[in-house]
């Protein structure tokens, strides 16, 4: 067989990843064999760290939402018990955007919520 010599496949493997650590610090931008660990690493992280930021802001929706409720005198709980029981629905994301701006908008629903179950 002949001889394949991969150098300017080889040159374009590395440079893309070089490429994308450009920004590490040290060793881990400027040496092949370390930025290859470290993009490994990275992408690792970047993966899990998707669905952490996910739950991170459902979290913070259920905390802007909860405020909201207790201004209102009733829980979060409960008030998302009440939207289901009348049939609002509206996603913990919307709701939050509701509450944060706007405490006159979300009184009102709470209230309209409050009142129609009764």
């Amino acid at each position: 067989m002949t001889r394949v010599k991969r150098g300017s496949i080889a040159r374009r493997c590395r440079r893309g990843v070089l490429n994308f650590a450009s920004g590490f610090r040290g060793a881990h931008s400027r040496l092949f064999r370390a930025a290859r660990q470290q993009k490994r690493r990275a992408s690792a992280c970047a993966y899990v760290d998707r669905s952490n930021r996910r739950r991170k802001f459902r979290r913070l929706w259920i905390v802007r939402i909860n405020a909201a409720a207790r201004k209102n005198g009733i829980t979060y709980s409960s008030t998302i018990h009440n939207l289901l029981d009348n049939q609002v629905f509206l996603s913990r994301k919307t709701l939050a955007q509701v509450a944060t701006p706007d405490a006159y908008c979300s009184s009102k629903l709470v209230e309209t919520m409050n009142g129609q179950k009764d």
